[in-house]
Formats: C-alpha cells, sequence, structure tokens
C-alpha cells in the first residue's frame, strides 16, 4: 500500500470514489489541510504533496530525503494572487514601486513565481519594502522569512499583525496570496485582485513564457523509489489519469457555477490541450525558469539543471516502459 499525503483537489475524486485504481499498487490518499512539515522524516507518508521551492533549495543544499517527481499537481498563474484594498487607486504592478508589500513567506513556491511576474511587468524585489507576516489573525506565528531577511528590505514584523488587517488599514499597498481571502468573492468585498484584467496578463505572460508555473510536485521517499524504481512513473500516470476522467465530467455536469461551461471554454481555447502534461520533457523550459528565479531573488546559490532536480526520472521512466 502507498500511502499519499495531498490537499482536498478536486481532480482526485475519481482516485476517492474508487473509480479509478491501479493493479500494480494500493492507493490509500489522506487528505490534509496542511502538508506535513518534513515528509522526508514523516512515518505516516510513503508519497507526499510537496512544495516546489522547498524541494529545489533543498536539494541545491545537498538534500536527498526526498525523491522528486515532475507531476506538478498545483500549477496557476500569479498575476490574480497579488491583492489590494477594493478602494485602492492602484491597478498595477508598476505602481507598486515604493510602497510596502505584504507577504506570508518568502520562500514559498508560489510567492516566488509572483515575484518573477512582477518583475516581468517592470517591479523588482529592490523596488518595494516587503512586510512579511501572518495573512489573517488564525494563522499561527512562524518564521516566514529565515535567511532571507534584508534590513530595510525584507523585514519580518514584530508580533506578526495580521497583513489583512494592515491591507483594510491602508498600511500597506497590496498582499501576495496564496488563496484568496475569506470573502474576497462575496459582493462587497474589502479586497479585490490589483490587476483590473488578470486573465489577460496571464495570457500574456503564457505567451511569453509558454507555461503555467508549478507550485508543488510530488515526492517520494527514495529508499520506495529504489525498491520499486517503476512506482514514481506509475503514480504520476494514475493521477493524471484522475484528472483527466474529472475534467471530462466537469465538462459534462458543469454545475459548480451557472457559468462554469463558459470558463472550460474559454481555458480550452486560450490554453493548448498539453498545458498540464507531466514528466521531465513536458516541463524542462518551466523547471529551468524557476531555477533560474531562485538564482534571481537569491533564494539559491546553485548550478542545478532540471536533470539534475529530477535525476531519476530517465531511468524510471525507462523502467516504466
Amino acid at each position: 500500500m502507498i500511502r499519499l499525503a495531498l490537499r482536498d483537489w478536486d481532480f482526485i475524486t475519481p482516485l476517492l470514489l474508487g473509480d479509478l485504481a491501479s493493479d500494480r499498487f494500493e492507493l490509500k490518499i489522506e487528505r490534509l489541510a496542511s502538508l506535513p512539515d518534513d515528509f522526508a522524516s514523516d512515518p505516516r507518508f510513503d508519497a507526499s504533496e510537496i512544495s516546489f521551492s522547498r524541494y529545489t533549495t533543498g536539494r541545491a543544499r545537498g538534500e536527498a530525503g526526498v525523491v522528486g517527481i515532475p507531476h506538478f499537481i498545483m500549477r496557476g498563474f500569479r498575476h490574480r494572487c497579488v491583492v489590494t484594498a477594493a478602494d485602492s487607486k492602484l491597478t498595477s504592478f508598476e505602481e507598486l514601486r515604493g510602497t510596502r508589500i505584504g507577504i506570508a513567506g518568502w520562500q514559498d513556491s508560489g510567492n516566488t513565481w509572483t515575484r518573477a511576474a512582477m518583475a516581468d511587468a517592470g517591479l523588482g524585489i529592490d523596488d518595494a519594502f516587503w512586510a512579511v507576516s501572518r495573512l489573517a489573525a488564525d494563522h499561527p506565528i512562524v518564521d516566514r522569512v529565515g535567511r532571507y531577511a534584508q534590513l530595510g528590505r525584507i523585514e519580518a514584523l514584530p508580533g506578526q499583525p495580521p497583513l489583512l488587517d494592515l491591507l483594510a488599514a491602508g498600511e500597506i499597498a497590496a498582499v501576495l496570496m496564496p488563496f484568496m481571502p475569506k470573502g474576497f468573492f462575496a459582493k462587497g468585498s474589502r479586497f479585490r485582485a490589483l490587476l483590473p484584467d488578470v486573465r489577460s496578463a496571464e495570457r500574456g505572460y503564457f505567451t511569453k513564457v509558454g507555461f503555467v508555473p508549478g507550485m508543488h510536485i510530488i515526492g517520494i521517499k527514495p529508499e520506495l523509489a529504489a525498491r520499486e524504481p517503476w512506482l514514481p512513473q506509475a503514480l504520476s500516470d494514475l493521477l493524471d489519469e484522475s484528472g483527466r476522467v474529472w475534467l471530462e465530467r466537469r465538462r459534462r455536469y458543469a454545475d459548480t457555477t451557472p457559468w462554469l461551461i463558459d470558463e472550460l471554454v474559454r481555458s480550452g481555447h486560450d490554453l493548448p490541450e498539453n498545458w498540464n502534461e507531466s514528466g521531465l520533457a513536458a516541463n524542462r523550459t518551466m523547471i529551468a525558469a524557476f531555477i533560474e528565479q531562485l538564482r534571481i531573488q537569491n533564494l539559491a546559490d546553485t548550478d542545478l539543471t532540471p536533470e539534475t532536480l529530477f535525476p531519476a526520472t530517465p531511468a524510471l521512466e525507462g523502467a516504466h516502459r
């Protein structure tokens, strides 16, 4: 039995319901609101959804406690994740120059991609002041900046006041969000996306870079990967099939919102069919771009390449086939 930790993604529903199963291994999925802090030493799981950033910076430091699979279980454009107050006059990344921007985790994969998108639009890290704190009062007080703090540029706020409260009070200009805040989708929300047309910005970004950024991958324990070299690819294939079945059903039963069918049509037109394909070959450009961002943003001093970051992939794919 393979014990896999995942967030509660819709596209794993066919696996959870038993509509899909592997004929080579038994899979038990445990859905978690928070992923394991240290999967490498967590005895509960054989495989887990893990941070792409933490995996990559760990490999840059020589860590080998996890075998990463280039299966990006979480992807998304990041332009929409820059949130400001509803009554703010700001409407572009460039207008954040010289302001204070809130962020809840400096090293987070999503925030790394968001800063890359902001830099692409002309706003580099040194063009703003970064206030590091928790997003809301019910979030824990933990170290959110680590070794990356810079006096006067990237600073943890004393006592970690909630960033959303600071944003509502006008004490910061914007916040980088991993997920939208409570009340965001309601009429009269205190907050809105900074960019008036995030979809156009994200379509333009995709046209330029050719990928949808990946935030989380699947990690597996090294001893298991060594013992069963076919397993990582087989697990990735099973998750991909679950996503395919789920999407096929959503296109038939578009019941989440009255306009979901419109979104599915637009996504089908705006993105190539293989935008979410797994594997090293399909994601080499995106992986290389992320490694380069780690260098640019001083998150890691590394000579990693996509091939050295996922060293077992060619052998595992060959074993599977």
